[in-house]
């Protein structure tokens, strides 16, 4: 067993008794604002996203995390390495596939044998792990479609691409 890394650890803080669904997002940011981290600000862009996704408005981050798992909301990531910073596509595909034995281990072990809802978000997620989640039995609710990561102008299509998969 892998110890489990900083960002883990602050994820797990916020574990849902009862997950309903688990996004799998890309990795921590080689910035170190990571989701999970209540003393981040609430402006940062996938907070501020998944935010306006439970219609909450947060007065802290720690009061938004707690509405997100209160929710039965859970985020994860598919490899605890920073890879952002990664600019050859190839390889930070790589290192993902890597740690895919890992994700799925994660997975499993935070869900049992529930059939929990996932979704992809950001398009080289989606497009490398939708077929080997659902081949590990995981309930990958993606269907091929691709979530962009919610900064750079893509906040209204990711949210617009969540709230269909979720209807």
């Amino acid at each position: 067993m892998h110890p489990k890394s900083y960002y883990q650890k602050l994820r797990d803080e916020h574990q849902p008794p009862k997950i309903k669904i688990i996004f799998v997002l890309e990795s921590p940011p080689a910035s170190g604002k990571h989701f999970y981290d209540p003393n981040g600000s609430v402006i940062e862009p996938l907070f501020s996203a998944m935010m306006k996704l439970i219609g909450h408005q947060q007065a802290s981050k720690a009061d938004g995390l707690a509405a997100f798992s209160k929710k039965g909301l859970f985020l994860v990531d598919a490899i605890y390495k920073p890879v952002n910073q990664i600019e050859n596509d190839k390889k930070r595909n790589e290192a993902i596939l890597s740690d895919l034995p890992k994700l799925i281990q994660d997975l499993k072990n935070t869900i049992g044998n529930h059939r929990v809802k996932i979704v992809l978000v950001k398009a080289n997620i989606c497009r490398l792990l939708e077929e080997p989640l659902k081949t590990a039995g995981f309930k990958v609710i993606n269907n091929g479609a691709v979530i962009p990561f919610p900064s750079h102008g893509h906040q209204k299509k990711f949210h617009n691409i969540i709230q269909e998969l979720l209807m």
